[in-house]
């Protein structure tokens, strides 16, 4: 029974799974490469903020990589390992707390020094072809998991690649501001947004509470749209 009173046949549940499977794939190269990108271009500009931007790309694919082994374990076997999803989720909030050391420290350390990055046009595009795909490929996670009876799995994918919207904005915000002002102080303080994304991230992912939270969440944004 789907959200909307219809019950769904076995092969709509599973054609709709095999669709969010596909998400989570497409989730998976798309943030590949784009983290590839960003950490090569803030390496090479000295952006803290580009680089963070980039291991977090790197966060968003584990994340994805989870959801697509449950959903292609679904489709298997009917049901997912959950205690090693469990496991799992606690290695994905490891990663977040590394990102958020990394760009904290790493922001303290610029604005002591008084370094001024460089300009990363590539960084700039990149991010705003982030903030143009990344909502798209939210809602079309959270149309799914509607379809899907509020399906928490892919909902939980949904609201993981909402927060790339959000950190893409404040990275773009970042990175512009310093191109129009030329104010290096900016590039830490966007790593700073990053920090406190990764913080809130992981320490939801350690407690199980990424679906609880996300799902209700999304299901505000839903209720408001």
């Amino acid at each position: 029974m789907t959200a909307s009173g219809v019950t769904l046949t076995a092969a709509e549940t599973e054609r709709l799974t095999r669709r969010g499977l596909r998400l989570a794939q497409f989730t998976v190269v798309y943030n590949v490469a784009e983290g590839a990108v960003a950490i090569t271009a803030g390496l090479v500009a000295g952006l803290v903020s580009l680089v963070g931007f980039g291991l977090d790309s790197g966060i968003e694919s584990i994340a994805a990589v989870l959801v697509g082994l449950r959903l292609a374990a679904r489709l298997r076997h009917g049901e997912a390992d959950e205690r090693r999803e469990r496991r799992t989720l606690k290695l994905v909030a490891v990663t977040f707390f590394i990102l958020a050391t990394y760009v904290t420290v790493e922001g303290i350390r610029d604005l002591a020094a008084g370094e001024d990055p460089d300009n990363s046009t590539v960084g700039i595009v990149l991010l705003a072809l982030s903030i143009i795909v990344m909502p798209l490929l939210a809602r079309a996670k959270r149309r799914v998991a509607e379809q899907l009876d509020g399906d928490p799995l892919i909902l939980a994918d949904a609201a993981e690649t909402r927060i790339c919207v959000l950190l893409s904005i404040s990275t773009l915000l970042g990175l512009g501001m310093f191109a129009l002002t030329g104010a290096g102080w900016l590039d830490p303080i966007a790593g700073f947004v990053i920090a406190i994304f990764a913080i809130r991230e992981g320490r939801e992912a350690w407690e199980g509470e990424l679906v609880e939270s996300h799902d209700s969440g999304e299901g505000d944004e839903g209720s408001a749209r």
